[in-house]
Formats: C-alpha cells, structure tokens, sequence
C-alpha cells in the first residue's frame, strides 16, 4: 500500500512539473514585455516623453488602438507603467513608468545598440543608441534619474 501511494504521488509530481511554465528568467521577462509593441510602448515613454493613449497611437510603427489599450493594461498589470487620471483633462489617462519600468532602460538602450549594429538604420534613427553606447552606464543612470524624476516625482 505504501509502495503504491509514492508511486502515485511520483506520478502526480511528474505531471505537474510537465505542465509548469518554464521558470526560466528570461521566458518570465518576455512573458512581461517579449511582445513588440510593449518593449515600443516603453521606448516611446523613455525617450519620446509619450504619456497618453493618443499620442501612443501617433508612433511611426502603426499600432492599433485595441492593440494598444490590451498591451498598456498588460503593462499596467504587471507593474511596469501605473496608470492615473489626468489632472489637466478628466476624460484622459496619464501613463508613468513605475521603478519596474524604469529598471528596463538597460535593456531598451541594449536592444538599440544591437539594432544599429545589425540592421539597416539611419543616422538620425541611430543617434539615440549611439549616444547611450558612448555614455555608458553613467549615462543610463542619469537618465534612470530624470525618469524617476518624471514618472515618479522622486530626485
């Protein structure tokens, strides 16, 4: 009886690893901003100073309106933008990186040094990357500062 009951419970064990998700770090971050759009809703916060719906929508890329409201609830979700009325218009909602957010500034900045050195870029595209390549890590935490300072109201 007591072989039988570990057995089952071996089997029980092995079906619910089989079914788990991967724990993997990298799989649980694209699972949070993997998509395109959300890694460019998060640049145009960044470095664009995009903080409403329509002015999201206004980027070069195109995105849909339903596309963009399910990836800004997504983002709002899991902690990476908070979401607030705007002070200056009721009907409207403001957008802010929270530290969560802010925290993939390394991540954006390498994703467009990679970009440039790879893909077909302009030079005016690729100034951006350029400069935040030559600036380095002192330069990414100043910027991390002004966006703290932005979004958070933090010095």
């Amino acid at each position: 009886m007591i072989q039988k009951c570990k057995q089952f419970l071996k089997e029980i064990r092995k079906t619910m690893a089989s079914s788990e998700k991967s724990a993997c770090p990298i799989n649980l971050a694209l699972e949070v901003f993997g998509d395109r759009w959300s890694l460019l809703i998060v640049r145009d916060m960044m470095f664009a100073g995009k903080r409403h719906f329509r002015e999201f929508l206004q980027s070069e890329e195109g995105i849909s309106s339903n596309i963009l409201a399910e990836r800004l609830n997504k983002l709002v979700e899991y902690g990476v933008l908070s979401k607030a009325d705007d002070p200056s218009h009721k009907q409207k909602a403001v957008y802010s990186l929270t530290p969560t957010g802010i925290d993939l500034l390394p991540v954006v900045t390498q994703i467009g040094i990679w970009g440039r050195k790879y893909r077909p870029v302009t030079e005016e595209s690729a100034a951006p990357s350029v400069a935040l390549e030559k600036g380095g890590a002192a330069l990414q935490k100043k910027m991390q500062a002004e966006l703290r300072k932005t979004h958070l109201g933090s010095h």
